[in-house]
């Protein structure tokens, strides 16, 4: 059964469809691109399924529930987090601290709770701390784990992202450029990472450019005027005339 199953996924803004039928089907323990040109609904797509975006119409299923219109908060819970193109975070916290916001079960966000600080928040607080720390060691961002977010580099906070994405304990985790702005060095090493939670047992959706999607995607879905195009093994698809000329139009 797919992890991650989009049926005729529609999204309007006025008089534009973003999204006109998207169909999407991510199998678990994959890492599945989704790629396209320019304006072809990526972004929208993941917006409309992690709850960023409310769909017009079509269905959303994810680990069999149809989840179609959930809060990003109750489809984190469930097991489906995502990242953003631009790395966002709390800017005057450290990399611990914003990779402890994002632990499940804590008790210390309810009002009485945070002003008695009874013995199951503080102890709970303490296990989020340690589970934080082992994320940021195993994203190597350790070294700057009490460093303020905005002190980080671009490279830096999309682990950071990554991390609090972790943090949730997903099953999904779609990855929205996770490559974008940062140098060669860095992108080999994300990539590494992601291949590592992959024999995990985490499952990936990316949006990507050519270069990583060749270097880690099981399989690839193309998007083309909001819906899918085509779809199969990266090597094939980079040769098809149909997906070339999507891309780059045709010759005249």
């Amino acid at each position: 059964m797919a992890l991650l199953e989009v049926k005729g996924l529609r999204r309007r803004f006025g008089g534009v469809t973003a999204l006109d039928g998207a169909d999407l089907t991510v199998e678990p323990g994959r890492i599945t691109g989704l790629i396209g040109p320019n304006g072809a609904g990526k972004t929208t797509l993941f917006n409309a399924v992690t709850g960023a975006l409310k769909p017009n119409d079509g269905t959303v299923m994810f680990d069999g529930q149809n989840v179609t219109g959930w809060r990003p908060d109750r489809l984190a819970a469930v097991g489906l987090s995502r990242t953003f193109q631009i790395a966002r975070g709390l800017a005057q916290l450290t990399v611990i601290e914003n990779l402890m916001l994002y632990g499940k079960h804590q008790p210390g966000e309810t009002f009485c709770a945070a002003l008695l600080r009874p013995k199951k928040a503080i102890a709970r607080e303490e296990e989020l701390r340690m589970r934080a720390i082992a994320v940021a060691r195993e994203l190597d961002l350790l070294h700057v784990g009490d460093n303020r977010a905005i002190d980080l580099s671009g490279g830096q906070k999309k682990l950071l992202e990554l991390g609090r994405a972790l943090m949730a304990e997903p099953k999904l985790i779609m990855l929205d450029e996770p490559a974008a702005g940062i140098n060669p060095t860095l992108v080999k090493k994300l990539g590494e990472h992601i291949l590592a939670l992959k024999a995990r047992g985490i499952t990936f959706l990316i949006i990507e450019h050519m270069g990583l999607v060749a270097a880690l995607c099981d399989h690839v879905v193309v998007l083309v005027r909001g819906r899918r195009f085509t779809e199969g093994k990266f090597a094939d698809l980079r040769h098809d005339p149909r997906v070339q000329e999507a891309y780059m139009g045709h010759r005249a």
